[in-house]
């Protein structure tokens, strides 16, 4: 499926098509690779099977409650560099975090290591929560 995708990037309009998930809009960082999305686009893109849902935070913090078929990559441990590089990097991902920081540190790493198609949650898990957005334990 070829979804087509209208974005600003930093300031100038731009327009780009890409393979696989539908691509919902939002903004999407300099690069062109990483789009920054909402609670209501991060559900749309945790729903479809043909996205990768990476929850960045701690193994503490992905007990406590994480979004349904998240997969732990832990920003913070030894190797997340290369766990995260040994990924598919024209596969389509979902990250988030708590609170957005260290997803956008993740997606940025993800941007600079190839990947093409990457949705960071604005505002992480704890937007996710504030909008009743579901969590598994």
């Amino acid at each position: 499926m070829i979804g087509a995708l209208g974005v600003a990037a930093c300031g100038q309009g731009a327009s780009s098509t890409s393979q696989g998930a539908a691509a919902p809009s939002g903004d999407v960082a300099a690069d062109g690779v990483v789009t920054l999305v909402g609670v209501a686009q991060g559900r749309e893109l945790a729903s479809d099977s043909a996205v990768r849902v990476i929850d960045v935070r701690t193994p503490e913090e992905f007990a406590e409650g994480h979004i349904d078929r998240a997969e732990l990559i832990d920003f913070n441990a030894a190797g997340f560099r290369d766990r995260i590089g040994a990924l598919d990097r024209d596969g389509t991902y979902f990250v988030y975090c708590r609170s957005g920081n260290r997803s956008g540190q993740a997606t940025a790493i993800m941007a600079e290591l190839g990947f093409t198609r990457v949705y960071d949650l604005d505002g992480g898990i704890t937007a996710w929560h504030d909008a009743g957005a579901p969590v598994v334990a």
